[in-house]
């Protein structure tokens, strides 16, 4: 019997939690993230609409009684900068802060990119952290895109604050 796609994320994210939590150890001196630090929780994030339907499901209350964050922050931040969900927060929650990298075309050839949270940008410089030393983004996306074609369609992405019934 197939795995049900909102089951499928689910184990997805915390599998994600166990890779983070090696890299988050390692740059413990450089994360400045804590709870309440919502500088990169900004309006306008979307998510696939399978890991939309993991919030609806375990969040069902909040997002029809409650009230969306204010506009500029992520809806589901709390008044003192907090998430509310976040047990069940999206992959791009899960792995922000860290050193990112990923491939990207320009023009003939394809290249390395790397990022980091401003906040955390104090420390060895990317350019010399090895591969194994930072989050790579595109495996789990595609593995999120797999999930969601199963679920319905591959493109579909659902802006958080679209989930509450009623806005602040």
């Amino acid at each position: 019997m197939p795995i049900d796609p909102i089951e499928y994320v689910e184990k997805l994210h915390a599998t994600v939690d166990e890779l983070v939590a090696p890299l988050e150890n390692q740059h413990r001196e450089r994360l400045q993230c804590r709870r309440g630090c919502s500088d990169c929780c900004t309006d306008g994030l979307t998510v696939f609409a399978v890991e939309a339907e993991v919030i609806r499901r375990h969040h069902a209350v909040l997002l029809e009684e409650g009230l969306a964050a204010a506009p500029g922050g992520c809806a589901f931040l709390d008044d003192a900068g907090a998430c509310r969900i976040y047990p069940h927060r999206p992959y791009v929650c899960r792995t922000q802060g860290l050193p990112l990298r990923w491939a990207e075309e320009d023009g003939d050839e394809v290249v390395e990119r790397r990022d980091i949270c401003p906040l955390n940008a104090d420390g060895p410089s990317l350019a010399t952290l090895p591969a194994e030393a930072m989050w790579t983004l595109g495996p789990v996306e595609r593995r999120l895109a797999a999930a969601q074609a199963r679920y319905g369609d591959s493109e579909t992405r659902v802006p958080l604050r679209a989930l509450f019934r009623t806005s602040a």
